[in-house]
Order: C-alpha cells, then sequence, then structure tokens
C-alpha cells in the first residue's frame, strides 16, 4: 500500500515552478504530485531489495545530481551555503539549478555561486530557464537569449535548457515544427558558447497532434531538431505517465511505445535525465503518484543499467534526482542518494 496520498494541483505546480526563486521557468504541463509519508531516521538502513548488494554500482561515480527545485524551500530560507553542505554529505556530485537567486537568505552573485559548488564539491551541470513569455524583459530564451547564456557561462555550465514544453504556437505538426526551429536556434547560440542546450519534457510531448492524430508530437520535435543542436533531458517519471496516458490514440488504437527504447536508439541526444519515482495507481488519470526515489515502482536499476550498457555511455550521461513536492527536501534528497548509490548491476 502506497504510503502517499495524491493531489492534483496542476495551477499550483505551474505558478511556482515558474516563479521558482525569481526566474521564469517557462509554462509547464499538468503536474501530479504526491506528498511522501516523513522517511527512515537518519543513520537508518534500507531494507534489501532486488539490484541491492555486491557488484558494480548501476550509478556511475561523478554522475549523482539533484535538480535544485527539489530543495526550493530550503534555497529561499536557508541560502545555497548550508544546501550544498547537505549535499555534499548525502554523496551528491552535481547540481542542476532552477534559478539564481535565495529569496530571504540574501542577494548572491554568479561569480559566489560558483565558487560555493566547487567548494562542496559540486558540478554545476545545467539549468531551467523560461522558453517564452509576452513579456519582453522576462527571463526565457526567446525573450533574453544573451543574457540567459551569459549567466550560464559565468557559472560555468556544460548545458542550459527549459522544462517548458515546446506548445508556443499548440499542438499541430506545424506548430512542432515552430517550436523546433527555434530550439535549434537556441542550440546554435549554446553550441557557440561551448554548451549544450536542452529541452526537459512532461508528459504532454508524447500526446498526439491535434491535426493529425497518427503522430506524436514528441517524434516530430525529434525529428525537426538538429541532433547537434538541441538534446533532451528525458525526466523518466513523466515519460512513463505519458505511456499510460497516451498508449492509445484519441480514437482508440493502440499507440504503444517505452521511453527507454527512445533514448536506446539516440543515446547521444540524451546527456540528461531526471530521477523521478512514481508509484503505479491505474485509478488516477496519470497512472502514478509521485514519491521519493526508491518508494515507487520505475525500475531504476533496469532503465540506468541499460542506458549505461551501450557502448561509451557510462560516463556520457547525467542522472539528477528530484521530487517536485517532497514532503521533506532534505530528507529526500539523503533517501535518494542512498537508493540509487545501493543499485548493483544484476550478475
Amino acid at each position: 500500500m502506497s504510503r502517499n496520498r495524491t493531489t492534483d494541483p496542476e495551477l499550483t505546480h505551474r505558478l511556482s515552478r515558474r516563479g521558482m526563486l525569481g526566474v521564469a521557468a517557462g509554462a509547464t504541463v499538468a503536474a501530479l504530485l504526491g506528498t511522501a509519508a516523513p522517511a527512515q531516521a537518519a543513520g537508518g538502513t534500507e531494507a534489501a531489495a532486488p539490484g541491492k548488494g555486491r557488484g558494480r554500482p548501476v550509478l556511475p561515480p561523478g554522475r549523482l545530481g539533484i535538480q535544485l527545485y527539489s530543495l526550493r524551500d530550503k534555497v529561499s530560507t536557508l541560502g545555497f551555503a548550508p544546501v550544498f553542505a547537505e549535499l555534499e554529505k548525502y554523496g551528491y556530485d552535481e547540481v542542476e539549478f532552477a534559478g539564481y537567486t535565495q529569496g530571504s537568505a540574501g542577494p548572491i552573485t554568479l561569480t559566489r555561486l560558483k565558487r560555493l559548488a566547487r567548494d562542496h564539491g559540486l558540478n554545476p551541470i545545467g539549468s531551467h530557464v523560461g522558453y517564452y513569455s509576452s513579456d519582453p524583459n522576462a527571463y526565457t530564451f526567446a525573450q533574453n537569449l544573451t543574457k540567459v547564456l551569459d549567466d550560464a557561462q559565468a557559472l560555468g555550465l556544460k548545458h542550459i535548457g527549459t522544462a517548458a514544453g515546446p506548445f508556443r504556437y499548440g499542438m499541430t505538426v506545424d506548430a512542432m515544427k515552430r517550436a523546433a526551429h527555434e530550439f535549434n536556434t537556441y542550440g546554435a547560440a549554446a553550441r557557440a558558447r561551448g554548451m549544450k542546450f536542452y529541452q526537459h519534457n512532461h508528459s504532454e510531448e508524447f500526446s498526439f497532434a491535434t491535426d493529425d492524430p497518427r503522430v506524436r508530437l514528441y517524434d516530430v520535435l525529434l525529428r525537426e531538431t538538429d541532433p547537434d543542436l538541441v538534446f533532451l533531458e528525458m525526466d523518466i517519471f513523466w515519460a512513463y505517465v505519458a505511456q499510460f496516458r497516451f498508449s492509445k490514440r484519441p480514437d482508440g488504437t493502440a499507440a504503444p511505445f517505452e521511453p527507454l527504447d527512445y533514448v536506446l536508439r539516440r543515446p547521444d541526444r540524451y546527456p540528461l535525465f531526471h530521477v523521478k519515482d512514481g508509484e503505479s495507481d491505474p485509478s488516477n488519470p496519470y497512472g502514478y503518484r509521485m514519491t521519493d526515489v526508491g518508494d515507487g515502482d520505475i525500475d531504476y536499476q533496469k532503465f540506468i543499467s541499460a542506458v549505461n550498457g551501450l557502448k561509451g555511455s557510462r560516463r556520457a550521461h547525467h542522472w539528477q534526482a528530484e521530487h517536485d513536492n517532497p514532503a521533506e527536501s532534505f530528507t529526500f534528497a539523503r533517501r535518494s542518494s542512498e537508493h540509487l548509490h545501493s543499485l548493483r548491476e544484476k550478475c
């Protein structure tokens, strides 16, 4: 039985993510948030589970990160320094930003922020920024591309991306092509600075074009973006939500897909992943309830092993733990790291 309760605060999620620490994150698709029950006390041990024990770790060394949106409450009240100190203790190697300010903890410069991460052994690997806005002064790719890239470069980021859906022009085939063209433009600008532009999915990207229900929108996005300029950060939880929601076309005909297959076909396009877990619940419209990593039903031992098992892939990908609304964010961060580090390859 799940230890979580289900809520469906779509609007709350959209607004809170958009306003994360003062930086617009752009329009997101519907969110289904679960609230985890209190985790085990610090220093406790997890019960044995499949994939744990002896053998080579599933998680490559130096590749575990965390999306700081999961810790937004701590960043906004305590500041980055105490948060980074905790993440260092929990064994994290990388951080992905969702804004560069820290609320009541006071202002911070990008130079100081970069130094803080370095001092705690954390590599700033990427950042989420808004895609577009009606405000010409908004901190988004469409409105302020140069400023966005300037800041990313100042932080030494290797990746700079958006968690906004590619729905600026609608959900038709042509709308996806127009968004893809803009993404190519951002990708070219990022590449000129030595960075990779990426887009983070939710579930709606895997839905079908409103003008041609035979066509999956994600396939159009992949086809129309230049693979040398535009990369993807697969949010594994939302991809499996999409599998639940969109394995049939609007007319009811079967259209099954496996999220892992997208990665295995083009692993070079997926440098980043969001490791977000969910407990299967076919009774709700999303098929899952979000949980702390390790408390759900998504087989991360299988998923990460399959990706890293490809030739040249073990050190090519970065795995960012995330929970949109953890019950206690430090507890989430600690337990997620413990679980992922405990996973071992099957003999």
